[in-house]
């Protein structure tokens, strides 16, 4: 449940004031309060930014163009060179550089993780608000829906459908976000139950706003912030399956493209040769993923009503 029960409109009306932590504070203040107090907040925040700088910034940080092969003529079948003074981290199977395809892979991580969750939660606001909004047989209906997505494991979904729609980027973020719809809907339209019944939506509806304004103006922003710290949650999930389908083959494009799912299926043969290939990538979707972890769940702590007085 929201820890803002009582919207700012409605305040003069009750005669009460919105409650905080502290006077004057609003609840997300006093979230970013605890949240500088949290160590892992602080730990999760320091990888997310990390990972954001370098997929921004990777024109300036790669020494190589994406795609680029400096070394192709250096690679053997039994041998790929390691880490040198041109190459920090050695050479791929390919010849390209490590250090940069890390680097350009970080970007196209982040731009699949990005727009698959975003997919996924535009998706899912719409179903939950449908469900919590209207109600009835509407809202059975909805959640019928929602756990048919749901009795499907995921990553079986998400390759079913990159499948269907073929083998590119544009496949993998949508098979992502399809298989997010249902998480986010569930949970706002939980959300959204759980605020109709609270005293500011009766007062609102004394007053005589219509249902879909008290809905829209009064129960969803005071019903959506599970859904923002899920959506932070789901952003690690989303780079771990946008390389598990990469992985499989279902992210299209060229085998020496930058992104650290192909990066684990190129480093399979290679794995006695040079085990680097594989552990490199991989150390990058973990330490990627435990920052958006740690850092979703910190925010869903300093989020909670039942945690705030602590």
């Amino acid at each position: 449940m929201s820890a803002i029960e009582t919207p700012e409109a409605l305040a003069p009306a009750s005669g009460a004031p919105a409650p905080s932590d502290h006077a004057g504070d609003s609840a997300w203040r006093a979230a970013a309060r605890r949240l500088r107090r949290n160590p892992g907040a602080i730990a999760g925040a320091a990888i997310v930014l990390v990972f954001l700088a370098v997929a921004t910034f990777a024109p300036l940080i790669a020494p190589f163009d994406a795609g680029e092969l400096p070394g192709r003529a250096q690679v053997r079948p039994t041998f790929i060179p390691g880490p040198s003074a041109e190459h920090l981290l050695g050479l791929d199977r390919y010849g390209a550089d490590l250090f940069s395809q890390l680097v350009w892979g970080a970007r196209a991580s982040l731009l699949i993780g990005v727009l698959s969750t975003l997919v996924g939660l535009l998706g899912g606001i719409v179903l939950g608000v449908v469900a919590g909004g209207l109600g009835g047989w509407v809202d059975t209906a909805t959640m019928r829906l929602v756990d048919l997505m749901l009795s499907v494991p995921s990553l079986l979904l998400a390759v079913s459908i990159a499948a269907v729609i073929g083998q590119s980027s544009t496949a993998v973020i949508i098979a992502i976000g399809v298989v997010q719809v249902p998480i986010f809907a569930r949970l706002l339209r939980g959300s959204m139950l759980a605020q109709r019944g609270q005293d500011y939506v009766l007062a609102a509806s004394s007053l005589g706003l219509s249902r879909r304004t008290v809905t829209m103006s009064h129960v969803l922003p005071n019903s959506i912030s599970p859904v923002i710290v899920q959506a932070t949650l789901m952003l690690a999930t989303a780079v771990i399956e946008a390389a598990a389908l990469s992985f499989l083959g279902l992210g299209g494009g060229a085998p020496t493209a930058a992104e650290w799912g192909r990066m684990l299926t190129a480093a399979q043969n290679e794995l006695e040769v040079a085990p680097r290939l594989a552990l490199w990538p991989g150390a990058c979707i973990a330490v990627t993923a435990l920052g958006f972890t740690l850092f979703g769940e910190a925010l869903r702590e300093a989020l909670d009503p039942r945690t705030r007085k602590r």
